[in-house]
């Protein structure tokens, strides 16, 4: 009976903690180098560029095939009203083609943007694209005015 009696005491089994007379700090001892110095603010700054995917670039692609040939069919039929309005044909050949282009260049701009915006939708690339077909649709337009 006393083997039972030493283990009882040795092992005292279930046993409350003990009360802390101040609670755990939950902020840390030691300050960062980020909490001291001044917080630095940059709006308007641009988003790092992201990679565009072999897939996006293939849709892009495809759409912008598409929209080549629509825009064939639309030259020739601005060539035909502008010889039935009696302009020579060389002169709406020319608009013709002029229009084609400006149209190429401003799908150009917007496929690409809509493909990565934050890669292709800035004023390096849209601006020129942008430039190009506004000059060669309004040169379309005047010529065929002749």
């Amino acid at each position: 009976m006393q083997a039972q009696n030493t283990t009882a005491q040795t092992d005292p089994g279930f046993k409350l903690p003990a009360d802390k007379a101040t609670p755990d700090d939950p902020l840390p001892k030691t300050t960062p180098e980020t909490a001291t110095g001044p917080v630095e603010v940059m709006p308007g700054a641009p988003s790092p560029a992201t990679d565009t995917s072999t897939r996006d670039v293939a849709i892009g692609t495809g759409v912008f095939l598409v929209l080549l040939v629509v825009y064939f069919f639309v030259r020739n039929a601005y060539v035909h009203h502008l010889v039935v309005r009696r302009v020579a044909p060389s002169t709406a050949g020319s608009a013709g083609w002029l229009l084609f282009v400006g149209l190429t260049f401003l799908s150009a701009a917007v496929v690409l943007a809509i493909i990565n915006a934050s890669k292709y939708l800035t004023f390096g690339v849209t601006a020129p694209l942008v430039a190009v077909g506004l000059v060669a649709s309004v040169a379309a337009l005047f010529i065929g005015r002749r």
